[in-house]
């Protein structure tokens, strides 16, 4: 009778163990399964965060090239101002020298008539 519960006992023991192991590769198995979903889950936000940050990249090229051309163009732009203010400013040069001979000439003009009339006079009443 003893042996009898004692071989019971071990195959109430053995089958426990049995269910605990089911109930273990189970538990695994689902463990599994929520891991794979929650990492599937997560990579997916990865890749987009990947995404996004690979095209924001690309546009930040893309400014930084914009604005290097527009700099470009902008010193460009400056130094023809530039020129063009010390075109006008020796344009304004000339035009002040040309008026200074053009009344250097008139102080000229005015003092050879006035000799020729003082000669002429001179002339004529000896």
């Amino acid at each position: 009778m003893l042996s009898s519960m004692a071989k019971e006992h071990q195959a109430k023991q053995a089958k426990r163990k049995q269910e605990q192991e089911i109930r273990r590769k189970e538990a695994i198995d689902a463990s599994n399964e929520l891991t794979k979903a929650l990492v599937e889950h997560l990579n997916v936000g990865v890749a987009q965060a990947y995404l996004n940050q690979k095209k924001l990249d690309a546009e930040a090229k893309q400014l930084h090239v914009g604005a290097s051309n527009f700099a470009k163009q902008t010193q460009q732009w400056l130094q023809l101002i530039d020129n063009f203010s010390s075109a006008l400013k020796e344009l304004g040069d000339v035009e002040n020298w040309a008026r200074s001979i053009e009344t250097d000439m008139q102080i000229i003009q005015n003092t050879l008539e006035i000799a020729y009339k003082t000669n002429r006079q001179i002339q004529q009443n000896p």
